[in-house]
């Protein structure tokens, strides 16, 4: 497992070497800046895992620094200062913080909410990732929603009309027969007439017109079924 790196930006050096001991037992890389300019010049250069940012500093403040560090990459910041009003904290997680500690810091509870903040970022990043997005001209498909936007308007599909759209949509310019669509939305025990397809392709079809899709995506196969044709837009 690669080292987690750690940015660290604080005026004072008694509280950087402090901070860099415990990060560093705890097997952390750690980047020392000694104030915001130089902390948001780091910052920019290198990739971090998590930022500590010391509130009050001459040049730029903790504020000011995080802000503009929130225009830049979503890091977790983990703001460090002596003040302990709710004033100050509803601040500073207002412009983009993700917690708060008062100094003097506790290294555990340091440690323990700098864990904390990796494990949520890791969840949200990983969340981002799975989510699967299909884009078409005026048209986006999201798998894991199960939902069906044009022009930023959610259309209202059935389940088995998303189904059947999904389908052609995952494979496209492969021709589906009536028959395999019926198989693989109800499987081998549907008793019913396998035209059902049809219904529900008028019915996508309308859908997506009347939400002003300027094309037709799911083509007809004259004797055979249905495709999704990727040349009609």
């Amino acid at each position: 497992m690669s080292q987690l790196r750690v940015l660290v930006i604080d005026d004072e050096w008694n509280m950087r070497n402090l901070l860099r001991i415990y990060l560093s037992n705890e097997g952390f890389h750690v980047t020392e800046s000694s104030n915001g300019s130089e902390g948001l010049k780091a910052f920019r250069s290198q990739t971090h895992d998590v930022v500590l940012l010391d509130v009050m500093m001459p040049d730029m403040d903790g504020w000011q620094v995080c802000k503009k560090m929130r225009e830049i990459a979503p890091v977790p910041i983990l703001m460090l200062t002596a003040r302990g009003e709710v004033k100050d904290k509803v601040l500073g997680l207002g412009i983009g913080a993700d917690d708060y500690v008062v100094k003097p810091v506790d290294p555990e509870e340091l440690i323990a909410r700098i864990y904390a903040l990796l494990r949520r970022s890791s969840h949200q990043a990983h969340a981002v990732v799975r989510e699967q997005k299909l884009t078409f001209p005026d048209l986006t498909i999201y798998p894991e929603r199960r939902q069906v936007v044009v022009l930023n308007e959610n259309i209202d599909l059935t389940q088995k009309e998303y189904d059947i759209l999904e389908l052609l949509v995952q494979h496209p310019q492969r021709t589906f027969e009536r028959d395999a669509i019926v198989e693989r939305l109800w499987g081998n025990d549907f008793l019913g007439e396998n035209r059902v397809i049809d219904t529900h392709i008028k019915n996508i079809r309308e859908k997506l017109q009347f939400a002003e899709l300027s094309y037709n995506p799911i083509k007809t196969v004259w004797g055979i079924g249905y495709k999704w044709d990727d040349s009609s837009y």
